[in-house]
């Protein structure tokens, strides 16, 4: 069962060539494809020992545009088995609620993370009410991927805790004091108020839309819209990536990312021939905003908020280089204005390292 449910869903996220689904659950080859082709991306697949996939991901202002403000911190770490069958309460909520149709080839991820936001002078122990609050989120996550004919379809279920029991001023004067040597974060006596989290959300992408041969090397772009609802963010969102690489026939999903970016699940695999590969990206993903809790404050209570935009566009490019059982990949990233009065865009890295076993 592992070979077919790696075939049916991981083969479709990225494989370099365009396939489709028969009525037998195996892939076949459009045409003019030849048949080889496709076999040797499944041959890849099967030949993949490694169903688990573990990722760390950090993303920082530092390692980007070297500020400390606005989106400053995130760390995510990312769980993803193949094989992983759904827990009871979100199989009962995605298939029986949302209309997800679970079945033979879903797999199952988990997430836990933190994120943390501040206005631009840190330094500043006062009110800032014409900058963004002072916030952190504290959040664990578990989504669903599905695959049909044409996309991939995910659903994920967040829950978490915004305020003081975030730890998100614990782990930023830790960082500033013991790691980075940054001034010390003076304002969180200012910081948005507790308040439980929860967001449902929704994505679908077209990763065979474009592929293409180019020399020895591949690239392709994938498509995708998504949603989430809930009272710490609530958006639609669509965009796309392009990806260009050896064209070995191997198996990449774009590394995971913290949301609201789109994610990949960490899957990769590497040529027979050696054991190591690259791959560069780009992408742009724009989102309507409706609710965010950083920027419009505490649903139920009085606090620190500014006027958000409710349009917000992301674009991002980075290299991917697969070693053994262990890929880096780095993203720069470049975010418009989130908020009126915000004097400069957001522009940060991010940074992780997946490893299978």
């Amino acid at each position: 069962m592992a070979p077919k449910k790696f075939a049916l869903l991981l083969g479709l996220f990225t494989s370099t060539l365009p396939l489709s689904l028969g009525n037998s659950g195996a892939f076949a080859a459009e045409t003019p494809i030849p048949a080889t082709s496709a076999a040797d991306g499944i041959s890849s697949i099967n030949r993949n020992i490694y169903k688990n996939y573990i990722s760390v991901s950090y993303e920082n202002d530092l390692i980007g545009s070297g500020s400390d403000e606005n989106y400053t911190s995130g760390v995510q770490i990312n769980y993803f088995n193949v094989d992983r069958k759904p827990p009871a309460i979100l199989n009962t909520l995605a298939d029986s609620w949302m209309g997800f149709d679970i079945g033979e080839t879903t797999a199952t991820s988990y997430a836990i993370g933190q994120k943390i936001y501040t206005p631009k002078d840190i330094r500043n122990p006062n009110r800032q009410p014409k900058d963004r609050p002072w916030a952190g989120w504290l959040y664990g996550s578990v989504a669903l991927s599905n695959v049909s004919k044409e996309h991939v379809d995910s659903f994920g279920i967040t829950l978490g805790v915004v305020g003081p029991p975030s730890l998100a001023e614990t782990t930023q004067k830790f960082i500033h004091d013991n790691i980075t040597d940054s001034p010390e974060p003076m304002g969180w006596d200012y910081q948005l108020h507790t308040e439980p989290g929860v967001i449902l959300s929704w994505e679908r992408r077209w990763p065979v839309i474009l592929a293409a041969q180019v020399g020895g090397f591949r690239l392709q772009g994938e498509p995708n819209v998504s949603f989430a609802v809930g009272n710490i963010n609530t958006f639609a969102g669509f965009g796309g990536t392009l990806t260009f690489g050896p064209n070995q026939r191997q198996v990449q999903d774009t590394p995971p990312r913290i949301p609201p970016a789109m994610s990949g699940t960490g899957y990769f695999d590497t040529p027979a021939s050696r054991d190591y590969d690259w791959y560069l990206f780009t992408g742009i993903n724009g989102r309507a905003v409706a609710r965010d809790i950083f920027l419009d404050g505490n649903s139920f209570r009085d606090s620190e908020s500014v006027d958000k935009k409710n349009f917000v566009a992301d674009a991002n490019a980075g290299l991917a280089i697969t070693y053994g059982q262990t890929r880096f990949s780095y993203t720069l990233v470049y975010r418009t204005k989130e908020f009126d009065g915000q004097e400069d865009p957001s522009i940060f890295g991010s940074f992780s390292v997946t490893r299978r076993f």
